[in-house]
């Protein structure tokens, strides 16, 4: 062959990548996940029927089993004093042991628990009325063992089964069933025990979402992760080991910002919620609206959750989103910390409650996604879980700071309270020192709280190349669907070259003989390399 001739072997495509069409290929996403979710929504839902059962019908649960009102209270503070220890051993389970053995065994403790509380009502025969309030506590406990199994997995559930731009709408979706439970156990469990006047049918009707919940996880649930990622990040899901991000967690100082703020926030919802109907009994206010308050509070928070998540889902705003819906939450509790001291407000302490259910609860999910996004790549369950602890820490202290702050007070004519002078306390500084504590950690957040949003920036970098050899074995790995849409895309990328290399073969013969023209004039033209730079110009 002459020099300057050109072969057929010579001529190599230039194929450019086409980066959306490989994410399209490697990131797919799997309709299973909106049943995944399902579950985690059902269970989170029961476990906080199950925890607060009791709190609305106490009087009447404590005459029923023939014990103190203390004992009854102490069926929701196990929840507190379980979660607390166990929670590190929750957050090591999902990051370690995946998502599905997480709820699965969260199913499992959760139904025993409530069948163990139905077994405790029934009085069967032979069994000894002692033992009955033990038998509700161990059923107690066996459900609060599930709770940080369940409440810590929605950060996990998004991240490793959700693209990017459905993240905080689902986070939202699964934290959020949580206060919904809460809400159902403030209304059923007053109307089937008003009903009734026992407790035996309001056992077995929670029992029934708890015994379904774990059928369907044991049975639905089948893996631990979708075949292929649904984002860049979750490629990376678990990079760090437990001990290690531990560690990394310390030595963040936005996170560390976000889980003493934020932890204050979930402590002072935690002590709203619990002394509710003894702050406003005290003036004068029934517990009929008492529970108009509190389901305000929730009603209006799921409403402002669902409302925040979509928009964060949209701008990718978590720093800004969540530093202005603390800073209105503080103004709403500090509101209703002084008109829930006034008698005869009922549309002021009611709206005053409903904005602080909307701007408070509304943070949740959000700043459990801007936990992950500070902290990346420490993984999804340690980074959220830390600050549930937090929360549950600073709760029970701010509960035994509230209430030794009390004062009893030697005249209480229009109190509503039902346990007579034990309960006539003024609660006027412990509110205002709740919302004082709340407006400072707030403050403290808006002006020293700025981060990276490091999963962000994560999956915004361009896909690595893999080899051809690489990418065949794996396409010969993806069963289904998976492997359908790495073959089109092959297919795609193969026809794309064979046009690309026809046409250069085309422009190649074209330039030879332009060339083969030229070196009979000029013997100093340089010879073309298709494919490749040229060495030189004719």
């Amino acid at each position: 062959m002459e020099e300057g001739d050109i072969s057929q072997s010579d001529v190599y495509p230039v194929i450019k990548p086409n980066r959306e069409l490989e994410k399209l290929i490697i990131f797919k996403v799997y309709k299973r996940r909106w049943f995944i979710l399902l579950v985690l929504c059902l269970l989170n839902c029961s476990n906080s029927m199950l925890w607060l059962t009791f709190a609305p019908v106490a009087d009447q649960a404590a005459e029923f089993m023939d014990v103190s009102l203390d004992q009854i209270n102490w069926l929701s503070l196990v929840y507190m004093v379980v979660a607390i220890p166990l929670s590190f051993g929750a957050t090591w389970m999902l990051d370690t042991l995946g998502l599905r053995a997480t709820l699965v065994l969260g199913s499992w403790l959760n139904m025993l628990g409530a069948v163990l509380r139905y077994i405790a009502v029934l009085k069967l025969i032979g069994m000894d009325d002692r033992f009955q309030f033990p038998v509700m506590m161990l059923g107690q406990t066996l459900c609060s063992l599930a709770q940080p199994l369940v409440i810590f997995t929605p950060t996990k559930l998004t991240a490793v089964w959700f693209p990017d731009h459905q993240r905080a709408t689902a986070n939202m979706i699964a934290s959020m069933s949580n206060p919904l439970g809460l809400l159902f156990a403030n209304i059923f469990s007053p109307m089937i025990v008003a009903s009734t006047n026992n407790l035996t049918l309001l056992m077995c009707v929670y029992a029934i979402p708890a015994i379904l919940a774990c059928l369907l996880a044991t049975v639905g649930i089948r893996s631990q992760a979708p075949p292929t990622p649904p984002s860049a990040s979750a490629e990376m899901s678990n990079s760090e080991p437990f001990l290690q991000g531990i560690k990394l967690l310390l030595r963040n100082r936005a996170y560390l910002i976000l889980l003493l703020c934020f932890g204050s926030g979930m402590a002072v919802f935690t002590c709203f919620s619990t002394l509710l109907e003894q702050v406003l009994c005290i003036r004068g206010y029934t517990n009929d609206f008492s529970g108009l308050c509190g389901a305000l509070f929730i009603v209006f928070g799921i409403v402002g959750a669902a409302l925040l998540g979509v928009y964060v889902d949209k701008t990718k705003q978590f720093t800004e989103a969540t530093k202005v819906n603390m800073s209105f939450s503080a103004l709403a509790g500090t509101a209703f910390a002084v008109v829930s001291q006034m008698r005869g407000q009922k549309v002021a302490v009611a709206a005053a409650a409903s904005a602080f259910g909307f701007f408070g609860f509304s943070i949740y999910p959000v700043a459990m996604e801007l936990s992950v996004e500070c902290s990346f790549p420490v993984g999804e369950a340690t980074s959220a879980g830390l600050i549930f602890i937090s929360g549950q820490i600073q709760s029970v202290i701010y509960i035994m700071l509230l209430q030794s702050l009390t004062k009893r007070m030697a005249d209480s004519p229009l109190s509503t309270c039902s346990s007579g002078g034990e309960a006539a306390l003024s609660w006027r500084v412990s509110m205002l020192v709740m919302a004082g504590i709340w407006s400072v950690f707030t403050c403290c957040f808006v002006i020293f709280f700025n981060t990276k949003y490091r999963r962000l920036l994560a999956e915004a970098q361009p896909p690595q190349q893999t080899d051809p050899g690489s990418q065949a074995d794996a396409q010969d790995q993806t069963p289904g669907l998976e492997g359908e849409a790495l073959k089109e895309g092959e297919a795609l990328k193969e026809g794309e070259a064979l046009k690309e290399g026809e046409a250069l073969k085309e422009d190649a013969l074209k330039e030879d003989a332009l060339k083969d023209g030229q070196r009979e004039t000029d013997p100093t033209c340089g010879i073309w390399t298709v494919g490749l730079t040229e060495s030189g110009d004719c």
